[in-house]
């Protein structure tokens, strides 16, 4: 049986304070590297959560709509065209907006409406904790998220505000709605959408195209195309597609994650480089010995590798936990961090990379040592 792992695992915990300094860099990198990524990740999730949630297959938008929160309007009459084209099962119009509510105590803060038609299911809000969601269909009517209690001056169901000078009532309760610009997002009936946001009754949002179960989502795509002239139809997932693009990577904000998570990863793998470096040049008086018994190169060079592997493994196994942590505190945050199964796979192979290439990088320093030198001390 081959001594590498015993000698590499014997070398590697000999110094306990020296191996501690080494876990402590990589734990650091990659915990460093998992909230960067798992930020960007969050973010880019947050983004699409409406249209992650809506019951539709098609969208017809605005010309030019660059994401679910775009303000421009299209003519709710294309409902009829799109409803007459062979495959289609429901239209449903659509329509969101900012809006002002006024707290109890004559404060004011901007709010999102998101209004659609209950009955066909569309867009409804979920994770309701509280109350009964077809209340909505009563005037003056709305849904928060518990998150906002403070913010929208609301502590229970039938808490009351004002939207645009119209008296509002609070009928049901979410957990975990959350909206990334940190503006509420506040469900109601349609028409009240329209009250709420000054949109006319003729306009609308997008309009959300259900298929028939046994339609031809392509062939039903190229029909609407063509009865709706200069507004676009996107599948769900070529919307959600443009929305994160949008705000990943055309505003301030997506960018500075990028680039946050770039760098991450830039000085993650500077700081393991170093730490593994300097611990194998620790280790010189040790390598110098075995060169001295006769050990060969490709046998140091295992010793290396292995005592790299067994850095990476403990290091990446303690980041994990502490990144699981940070997971559950930030669930319910304004920008949680999300950490998926990929990104997880990706930073393991991440830190074993960067284990073995600074290992690599200390072996030249390694393979030139006189092996005399074990007898001048």
């Amino acid at each position: 049986m081959s001594l590498v792992p015993t000698l590499a695992s014997r070398n590697l915990f000999h110094d306990r304070l020296r191996f501690v300094a080494t876990l402590v860099g990589i734990v650091f990198s990659v915990v460093l590297v998992m909230i960067q990524m798992g930020l960007f990740l969050g973010f880019g999730r947050m983004v699409t959560t409406m249209i992650d949630h809506a019951s539709a297959d098609l969208w017809v938008l605005p010309k030019g709509a660059k994401c679910f929160e775009d303000p421009s309007l299209l003519d709710a009459k294309l409902r009829d065209k799109v409803m007459s084209v062979d495959g289609v099962a429901s239209v449903v119009p659509l329509v969101i907006g900012f809006s002002d509510w006024r707290l109890e105590s004559g404060e004011m803060t901007p709010i999102f409406v998101v209004g659609a038609d209950l009955r066909d299911g569309s867009l409804r809000p979920w994770n309701v904790v509280e109350g009964d969601v077809r209340a909505l269909s009563q005037n003056g009517a709305v849904v928060v998220d518990r998150s906002y209690y403070d913010r929208l001056g609301v502590s229970k169901i039938g808490s009351t505000a004002e939207i645009r000078g119209r008296r509002v009532k609070v009928v049901a309760l979410t957990d975990g709605i959350r909206s990334f610009t940190t503006t509420p997002y506040v469900f109601v009936d349609l028409k009240n959408a329209r009250t709420y946001t000054g949109t006319f009754p003729d306009r609308a949002s997008d309009l959300l195209v259900r298929l028939k179960p046994d339609a031809d989502r392509d062939t039903v795509l190229k029909a609407i195309r063509s009865q709706v002239g200069e507004h676009e139809v996107l599948t769900t997932d070529e919307f959600r597609s443009r929305s994160r693009s949008f705000w990943l990577f055309g505003t301030g904000a997506g960018a500075a994650l990028f680039a946050g998570a770039l760098l991450g990863v830039i000085v993650g793998t500077v700081i393991v480089a170093q730490t593994l470096y300097s611990s194998t040049k620790d280790h010189l008086s040790e390598f110098a010995t075995l060169r001295a018994m006769g050990s060969s190169n490709g046998y140091i060079y295992r010793v290396i590798i292995y005592q790299a592997l067994l850095n990476a493994i403990i290091g990446f196994v303690i980041a994990g936990a502490i990144g699981a942590v940070v997971v559950e505190m930030t669930a319910k945050s304004a920008l949680p961090i999300v950490i998926t199964p990929w990104l997880i796979a990706a930073l393991f192979v991440l830190t074993v990379v960067m284990c073995v290439a600074s290992a690599i990088g200390a072996i030249v320093r390694v393979v030139r040592i006189d092996p005399a030198t074990v007898f001048m001390r």
